[in-house]
């Protein structure tokens, strides 16, 4: 066990898969802020934090069912030519669900009155939301688990990157998720990004593979223009206010 623990590789494998992990779990805060939202802001910080707790759970199980993992991508029927796996079937059911809740969302953002939108707050039950998120946590867990397996041969490797990095996302969510709800425009991207992870799960149900790169890429560049617009209007409104006061 020392002479794991002195192992360079062994680091640089840990240290690789976290920063990993912390990426892809870009998604889950995202899906978090917007779903929680939903409920009155007493209730909000806990749903998010019994999410995470959820994702940290199921990571952890399925790392230590790698042999079940590994079987779920043997495929149960085939439609034609095309076979099908249990994986296949979780990603296309989780990406279908991604893109109902982030047009839903976009629908009651643009088109519902405000007087929708607070009873939509009064009627969303706590238990309906956590429901939501230990659907989406098991789409992004097993995303997740898959890509640990794919990077170390090591389970204390991927279960300590996992804890670290649910742990970074546990203290990210808060802010994260008042500042997606502070800007409109900010929200509206994070919905337009869901709506892109859902059209990526389907496609990799459905063995189309899509480069995560490209989809992270445009997600950066999507938050670069948007800072720099969020950063101009701020420079604007200091402007005018020291104009107005001379």
């Amino acid at each position: 066990m020392i002479e794991l623990l002195t192992d360079p590789a062994i680091w640089a494998s840990f240290a690789t898969l976290t920063v990993l992990e912390i990426v892809l779990g870009i998604d889950n805060i995202i899906f978090l802020s917007i779903v929680t939202a939903a409920l009155p802001p007493e209730q909000q910080k806990l749903a998010r934090q019994i999410g995470l707790a959820l994702a940290l759970i199921m990571r952890i199980i399925l790392l230590s069912m790698i042999v079940w993992i590994a079987k779920l991508t043997d495929p149960i029927f085939a439609v034609g030519s095309h076979e099908v796996s249990w994986r296949d079937v979780i990603m296309l059911g989780g990406g279908l669900f991604l893109l109902w809740k982030g047009t839903q969302e976009i629908h009651h953002s643009l088109e519902g009155a405000e007087e929708d939108a607070a009873a939509t707050k009064k009627k969303a039950a706590f238990a309906m939301v956590i429901g939501q998120i230990v659907i989406l946590d098991l789409v992004f867990s097993l995303d997740s688990v898959i890509t640990a397996v794919g990077m170390s041969d090591q389970i204390f490797v991927m279960v300590a990157a996992v804890v670290v990095a649910i742990t970074v996302m546990l203290f990210a969510s808060e802010p994260v998720s008042k500042f997606v709800h502070d800007h409109p425009t900010v929200k509206m991207l994070a919905l337009s990004f869901i709506l892109l992870v859902g059209l990526v799960l389907v496609a990799e149900g459905l063995h189309h593979h899509i480069e995560r790169g490209y989809m992270y890429f445009a997600i950066s560049f999507s938050l670069g223009v948007e800072f720099l617009n969020l950063w101009a209007a701020k420079r604007k409104k200091k402007k005018l206010e020291l104009k107005a006061q001379a």
